[in-house]
């Protein structure tokens, strides 16, 4: 009798995970263009991406999620913290692995610009990963507050917690980052922003158990220098 074929190995570890803030599509040139931000993506090959900045349609605006899941081939999930017939805008993940399912966290502060977060669960072959990608506000009184209410929702030991996006913290040890830190220890943080020549690490990702993270680099090709204003942090992480 012929031996039985090996099983195929579906441990899905190391992980390589991305956040990239795309501009709304528009790149340092001026120029509206989707299709090369989907080029970015392809270089990255990630496993699983966060996007900030992202239009989802409306009478008004394009889908550009649309245009990124067909150039991944990739399950998608929008998080739109702007949602008006005219214009749906905010945040969304693709993922290689099916999304299970996903919730919104609103992070909205006073009457400041609509603020959220995407918060969702992956099936990684069997592996659960939850994801929560989100884009903080631009002054530091709205990113307390929204920080304080990110990690309220933190607290599992089901399944590791990744945390990622534009964290837009300016200040190395400012009060957002010290909490970050206290919750997850700390990581590695290169420069993100602006893409031409990066001075500061607005773009952040941390994982919940701290050990899972391996590595973590900035995508810096000549496409992504000019494919947004931010350039694509990317993270490997080990089960």
């Amino acid at each position: 009798m012929a031996p039985a074929p090996a099983a195929p190995d579906l441990d899905p570890w190391p992980l390589t995970i991305a956040t990239y803030n795309i501009h709304g599509a528009v790149g340092c040139d001026g120029r509206f263009a989707p299709e090369r931000v989907g080029a970015v993506l392809r270089e990255i090959n990630a496993d699983v991406i966060a996007l900030q900045e992202v239009p989802l349609g409306g009478s008004r605006t394009p889908n550009v999620l649309t245009t990124l899941q067909k150039a991944t081939g990739y399950a998608a999930a929008e998080g739109p913290a702007c949602d008006t017939p005219e214009r749906r805008y905010g945040n969304a993940v693709l993922s290689r692995y099916p999304i299970l399912s996903m919730r919104m966290i609103d992070l909205s502060f006073g009457s400041r610009e609509p603020r959220g977060a995407l918060d969702a669960d992956l099936d990684c072959h069997g592996h659960m990963l939850r994801v929560i990608a989100t884009h903080l506000g631009l002054r530091p009184a709205e990113r307390r507050d929204q920080i304080r209410r990110l990690l309220q929702v933190f607290d599992t030991d089901e399944m590791p917690v990744i945390l990622l996006g534009d964290i837009n913290e300016w200040f190395a040890w400012g009060r957002t980052l010290k909490w970050l830190v206290s919750h997850f220890q700390a990581v590695p943080a290169p420069a993100t922003f602006p893409s031409r020549r990066p001075v500061f690490a607005l773009d952040r990702i941390w994982i919940r158990p701290r050990h899972r993270l391996v590595h973590v680099e900035v995508h810096a090709t000549p496409l992504a220098r000019v494919a947004s204003d931010h350039l694509p942090l990317i993270a490997h992480i080990d089960g």
